[in-house]
């Protein structure tokens, strides 16, 4: 029995032909991107070629250079081809000047001070060292890392409660014996004033027996 050729190659599931028509899509998009890359390139190594003019190979190298980026932002070329690319045009300009140093970027470097510098290794240090000291950050392990924190909040806060209810129980043992001394100190004002009272009642008494005796005397 023959069998029919098969006419179509192409695909013929629906996620087959989405990814045409992305496929397609990007080679319109990111084609230009390349080729513009390629086209600055270009002209700037035909403008060092002949070196008439530094600034305008200068300006060519950093318009090359831009394109380059883009199209390394945009995906049309990898980030390290563009690198790549960047760092060999701009050795070549460099050599075509016969010695004069082309900027190879238009950016401006930011300078950082030497305090600034510390402070940020400081700060790396110490991501570092918490990163290796936490683990991996899974869910888990940030459940586990908000649950010891709870935890040692409590026991702080218990800790807290419990020093505190010392602290207080130390100072109303201080102030209670100060009681029974002013108990005591009354006690012998007491006993001092009834010493006197009797005194005092005692040398009444004899005045009234001597006193008799002296008026029969007398009679």
């Amino acid at each position: 029995m023959a069998k029919t050729p098969r006419t179509w190659t192409g695909a013929r599931t629906p996620s087959g032909l989405k990814r045409v028509r992305q496929a397609a899509r990007r080679h319109d998009i990111l084609g230009p991107r390349r080729t513009a890359a390629k086209t600055y390139v270009a002209k700037a190594l035909t403008v060092a070629a002949n070196p008439s003019d530094a600034e305008a190979t200068t300006v060519a190298l950093i318009d090359a250079l831009s394109a380059l980026d883009r199209a390394a932002k945009a995906g049309a070329i990898h980030p390290n081809a563009a690198a790549r690319r960047k760092s060999r045009l701009t050795i070549k300009v460099n050599a075509a000047l016969g010695g004069t140093q082309a900027t190879s970027s238009g950016r401006v470097t930011k300078v950082t001070g030497k305090t600034a510098a510390a402070k940020a290794a400081k700060a790396r240090i110490a991501a570092g060292k918490s990163v290796k000291a936490k683990g991996a950050q899974t869910a888990a392990g940030k459940a586990r890392a908000a649950l010891s924190k709870s935890a040692r909040a409590e026991a702080a806060a218990v800790k807290a409660a419990e020093a505190a209810a010392s602290e207080s129980g130390s100072t109303a043992a201080a102030t209670k014996p100060s009681k029974p001394a002013s108990k005591a100190s009354g006690a012998k004002a007491s006993a001092s004033k009834g010493a006197t009272k009797s005194s005092s009642k005692s040398s009444t008494k004899a005045g009234a027996k001597t006193a008799p005796k002296k008026t029969a005397s007398k009679s």
